[in-house]
């Protein structure tokens, strides 16, 4: 049965559409067409794709059952998200590998029959270390991280079943380049971040195929006038993506506006970095092996952040409030952007055959509502 679905305003990739008349059959577009002024006051955009998130609902996806991956995935849909990458975080060998199974086995069966309608799609897993900067690591246990190997790499990626789609490294590492240049060559994406690279080292990562960045500005080398370093070449190259996280605690307003500014609305992407503490109270969460403590909505490990609690959905609103940028743009940056930068961008298109998501915003620009294949979520 095909059903049709009004607004004032369809935010598409590119533009926007007056008064879109949006039709619908099992869960997918069938077409839009521009009708007549019908009285609402709503817009409709994509919804978003959180490429970067540690787990929610107090399950981290590190230690996580299929039932539990499930429930985060629901907790995300009421937030705005359709699409995500469950992240990793550095830990040892044997605890990566039963993550990256269990998350494998969570993306299978996300794509079968039985797939709950009601919850954000697993579309792959963002490995975050072992290849990663001991001096930039952050909370990173030091213990477990690994000098970068195609051999390793391989290990992994057999026990994810060829799901990880996207890996955060650090560039400037021995065989850094060799391994960029093998998971590229397989279509896995290379996100440089964790890092004390210089620019020679990070523009020798982007000649490898490196194509973004892993939360700008975290755990990076300081940007240097006579050394510009990774922070530099990032903010300078208009063909590199770069994530964002933007609760006001990891990067200071001025910073975003910097960030946006520079890597302008075709290249910038939000990501939440959100841990198991997101969507609930303040109190002890455990991020991979380690035990985190989330005080005043920040979240820490001993002085050092450890990810954070940020929604997508207010990411989208807080780099409208910090920057000014319009509505369309800032719900780009959060679903056209990450889609484009995983060469998924059909997660983000809203045309004839693509799935029926959209968020849904007020007149005043407040996100009240998400339609997932056609439905609203409750």
């Amino acid at each position: 049965m095909v059903t049709t679905r009004t607004a004032r305003r369809l935010i598409t990739d590119t533009g926007h559409i007056d008064d879109p008349v949006i039709s619908i059959e099992d869960g997918r577009i069938v077409r839009i067409e521009q009708g007549e002024p019908n009285g609402s006051t709503d817009t409709l955009a994509a919804a978003f794709f959180d490429i970067h998130v540690h787990g929610a609902y107090s399950h981290d996806f590190m230690a996580s059952t299929p039932a539990q991956i499930t429930s985060v995935g629901q907790f995300l849909a009421t937030r705005g998200v359709a699409h995500y990458l469950p992240t990793t975080v550095t830990a040892s060998i044997d605890h990566t590998l039963r993550a990256l199974d269990t998350l494998a086995h969570a993306i299978d069966t996300a794509h079968g029959h039985n797939a709950p309608i009601a919850a954000a799609i697993p579309v792959g897993i963002h490995l975050e270390g072992p290849f990663v900067s001991h001096i930039k690591r952050g909370v990173h246990p030091d213990v477990s991280i690994c000098e970068p190997s195609v051999e390793l790499f391989d290990r992994l990626q057999q026990a994810a079943r060829g799901h990880i789609r996207l890996m955060t490294m650090a560039p400037e590492l021995p065989h850094a380049l060799e391994l960029i240049e093998h998971v590229t060559a397989s279509g896995v994406r290379v996100s440089m971040g964790h890092s004390m690279a210089t620019a020679a080292e990070t523009r020798a990562a982007i000649a490898a195929g490196a194509t973004t960045s892993t939360h700008l500005f975290n755990a990076m080398r300081p940007l240097d006038h006579r050394e510009p370093g990774i922070v530099g070449t990032i903010l300078d190259r208009d063909d590199i993506y770069s994530e964002a996280i933007c609760d006001g605690v990891h990067v200071d307003p001025a910073i975003i506006r910097l960030w946006l500014k520079l890597k302008g609305e075709e290249h910038a992407i939000l990501v939440t970095d959100g841990i198991s503490a997101t969507g609930m109270p303040d109190g002890p969460y455990k991020l991979g092996d380690l035990d985190v403590e989330v005080k005043d909505g920040v979240c820490l490990f001993g002085d050092t952040l450890a990810g954070s609690v940020l929604t997508m959905n207010q990411a989208v609103a807080n780099v409208q409030r910090f920057t000014g940028t319009s509505l369309g743009t800032a719900v780009r940056l959060a679903s056209r952007n990450p889609a484009k930068m995983m060469g998924m961008s059909h997660l983000s298109a809203m045309a004839p055959g693509t799935p029926a998501n959209f968020n849904v915003f007020d007149q005043t620009g407040a996100r009240t509502g998400s339609i997932l294949h056609g439905k609203l979520v409750e």
